[in-house]
């Protein structure tokens, strides 16, 4: 069977198994260029921003917005851009800007949970197509094309459904693995930077009680 024929034979819930095959391809080259990006930058920029901030606040702050791109450097900005914050404070900027950024991080569900149930409602509609050709009553007089017909709808549409369902799985997987990685590296740094911030906050502290 062709592929023409194949997607014919599908039924109408082929067309947006094929929108969603199409969306599920630009959605995973969209995540390999991002989490490449990501991986390649990320450690270093870190490191530099954590050096600078020991010694100027507002050279960290610029190398940040220089690399906006990166969700570490968006969360860092949350908080170091505060005026005079207190530890709590910088805390909960730290831990607000990652509850933001994590549907950046988790994008790609929808079209896997989606796929599988337009192949199930593909099944459906199949085989409510076979039962109203049949004749219960006079099965001599049953549409044995639309039987068949019905069936095979049902059959193609659930393969359809399943092998996107399947294909986009296998990526969703291996993003899962790499936000959850991040999620881990940005809470490391995190911890670091909420660490050298009260130390700072500190020293003021003590400098104004000196003074």
């Amino acid at each position: 069977m062709s592929i023409n024929n194949l997607w014919t034979a599908g039924g109408i819930v082929s067309i947006p198994l094929l929108g969603f095959s199409l969306l599920a391809i630009a959605l995973i080259i969209e995540r390999i260029i991002f989490w490449w990006r990501v991986k390649q930058q990320r450690r270093r920029i870190v490191k530099e921003v954590m050096s600078l901030y020991r010694s100027d606040r507002f050279a960290a702050i610029d190398k940040l917005k220089k690399n906006a791109q990166l969700p570490i450097a968006r969360i860092f900005l949350e908080a170091m851009e505060l005026e005079q914050p207190t530890p709590d404070e910088f805390r909960l900027a730290l831990d607000s800007a990652v509850q933001a950024e994590i549907p950046v991080l988790r994008r790609f569900q929808t079209i896997i949970t989606a796929s599988p149930l337009l192949g199930l409602l593909g099944t459906i509609l199949g085989l409510i197509q076979s039962f109203s050709a049949m004749d219960l009553g006079n099965a001599a007089a049953a549409n044995t094309t639309g039987v068949t017909g019905g069936l095979s709808e049902a059959l193609i549409s659930t393969v359809m459904g399943l092998v996107v369902a399947i294909f986009t799985l296998l990526f969703a997987n291996a993003f899962r693995g790499l936000y959850l990685r991040e999620l881990s590296f940005i809470q490391e740094c995190g911890g670091q930077l909420e660490l050298l911030n009260r130390r700072f906050h500190q020293g003021v502290k003590e400098y104004a009680t000196h003074k």
